[in-house]
């Protein structure tokens, strides 16, 4: 018996040789806060607080869905029991903010997170004061 190998490997390393080397606007826009600010800088961006919920079992979840995905701002990320939908609102979208806190805010499992961040009393103090920018 020869110690010949039953198979010829590849000269590539790297079986994902055809990757982009830039990453896309949206790889971009997943990445963390934290660390977007390392790798480019501080940027300018304006406030902004984010709702994130998974998907719930009630009757208004479409409606909520649908008043995310009207957006600029939304995404889906992740799959199965981790799939999460993201809505980022920022200063003149308080009345839509309102709308869709008042459907998902109130399970344990929607987080509020201002700038992208999670925030100690964002739900109870934050989102309160926001409401203040609603015309009466």
């Amino acid at each position: 018996m020869s110690d010949a190998p039953k198979y010829r490997p590849t000269e590539r390393f790297w079986p994902y040789a055809e990757l982009p080397e830039q990453p896309t606007d949206e790889e971009l826009a997943a990445i963390d806060p934290d660390l977007h600010e390392a790798l480019f800088g501080a940027g300018t961006r304006a406030f902004s607080i984010t709702l994130v919920f998974p998907h719930l079992d009630v009757e208004d979840f479409e409606r909520a869905l649908s008043l995310a995905r009207s957006l600029s701002d939304f995404r889906e990320t992740g799959r199965g029991a981790g799939l999460r939908y993201r809505a980022r609102f920022r200063s003149d979208q308080a009345e839509a903010l309102r709308d869709l806190f008042q459907l998902v805010g109130r399970f344990d499992q929607t987080e509020v997170l201002i700038d992208d961040r999670p925030v100690p009393y964002a739900r109870e103090l934050w989102l309160p004061l926001v409401w203040f920018l609603l015309p009466r």
